[in-house]
C-alpha cells in the first residue's frame, strides 16, 4: 500500500468521527511518527510504498482511532508550543488555545520585572514547562491535585530539560500561605466546562480525557476561579499578574468576579477563533493582606 492509498483509508474510516481536515491532520501526525515524514515529504512521495512493518503499525493506530481513542494518547505524545510532551489519560491533551495563553504571558512578562511563576492545575506540565523554556530566568512552580498528573509533568520537565518545582495540593483546600513565598505571575487553566455543555462535546474527549480536569457543576461554574483569585490575593507580589484560560461563555462573569475581588486592569482576550478564552488582571498595589 502506498501513502496516498493509506491517507484515503484514514479519511474514509474516520469520516464519522472527524471532519475531513481533522482526519488529514491525524494521518499526517501518524505518518510523521512512524515514517518521519513532514507534510512536504508526503506531498512529494504520495505514491511511495510503505514498508510492511510501518504499514501494520499505522493500521493498528487507525483501528484505535476508529474506536474513539485520541491520536495523542495512542502515540503517547503531542507537540505544544514547539515542545514535545508525553501524554496519557491521566492528563488533558494540550490545546492550541492554551498555546495562545502561554504566548500572552510571555509578552506580558517582558513588560515588568518578574521572578517567580506558579501554574495551578498543571496537568501534563505544558504551561509551566513552556514558560520555563521561554523565560529561563524565572523560578517556575507547578501545582496539581493528581499525583499521576504530577508524575507525567515531572517526566515532561526532564524530557524538555527544565527545572520545575512540583507541588501536590488541592487549590480548593490549599495549604500554602503567604509566608511560604510570593509569585510574580500566577496562571491557571482550571476545569471550566459546565455539565450542561457535555452534549455538545466530541465523544472521544468524553470517553478518554480525565473528567476531573474538564468539568464543574452548573451551580458553581467559577468555583476554581474564585478559589484561585483568593489565593492570588494572598500570594501575588505587589503589581503581580493573574492569568486564566476561561469558558468562552463565561467571559463577562469571570471579569466581574475578578473586579469584585479587587483586581485591576482586568483584560478579556479572544483566541484565534474569536472566542472569549483568556483573562489577565493585576493585583492592586494597594491591596495587601
Amino acid at each position: 500500500m502506498d501513502l496516498n492509498t493509506l491517507a484515503n483509508k484514514f479519511s474514509l474510516e474516520l469520516n464519522s468521527l472527524y471532519h475531513k481536515e481533522e482526519a488529514e491532520a491525524i494521518f499526517l501526525i501518524t505518518a510523521e511518527h512512524f515514517l518521519h515524514f513532514k507534510r512536504a515529504d508526503y506531498l512529494l512521495k504520495k505514491q511511495q510504498a510503505i514498508a510492511e512493518q510501518d504499514l501494520n503499525a499505522m493500521l493498528k493506530v487507525l483501528d484505535r482511532l476508529v474506536a474513539g481513542e485520541p491520536i495523542q494518547y495512542i502515540l503517547g505524545e503531542t507537540l505544544f508550543y514547539g515542545l514535545t510532551f508525553k501524554v496519557n489519560p491521566s492528563v488533558l491533551i494540550p490545546r492550541s488555545e492554551t498555546e495562545e495563553l502561554v504566548e500572552w504571558i510571555i509578552e506580558k512578562a517582558e513588560e515588568f520585572p518578574f521572578q517567580s511563576i506558579l501554574d495551578i492545575g498543571t496537568g501534563s506540565g505544558c504551561i509551566a514547562i513552556a514558560l520555563k523554556k521561554n523565560l529561563p530566568a524565572a523560578k517556575v512552580n507547578a501545582l496539581d491535585i493528581s499525583e499521576t498528573s504530577l508524575t507525567t509533568a515531572a517526566a515532561n520537565a526532564v524530557l524538555n530539560q527544565v527545572d520545575i518545582n512540583f507541588i501536590h495540593d488541592d487549590i480548593l483546600k490549599v495549604s500554602l500561605s503567604k509566608s511560604e513565598g510570593t509569585y510574580s505571575i500566577i496562571v491557571s487553566n482550571p476545569p471550566y466546562i459546565k455539565m450542561d455543555e457535555k452534549p455538545a462535546m466530541h465523544q472521544n474527549v468524553l470517553a478518554n480525557e480525565p473528567h476531573h480536569a474538564l468539568f464543574v457543576s452548573d451551580e458553581k461554574p467559577l468555583i476554581f476561579y474564585e478559589a484561585i483569585a483568593d489565593f492570588a490575593l494572598m500570594t501575588l507580589e505587589k503589581d503581580g499578574l493573574l492569568f486564566f484560560e476561561i469558558n468562552e461563555y463565561l467571559g463577562m462573569e469571570t471579569v466581574s468576579l475578578l473586579k469584585e475581588k479587587g483586581f485591576q486592569q482586568v483584560e478579556l482576550k479572544k483566541d484565534m477563533q474569536g472566542k472569549d478564552r483568556m483573562v489577565c488582571c493585576r493585583k492592586d498595589v494597594r491591596f495587601e493582606m
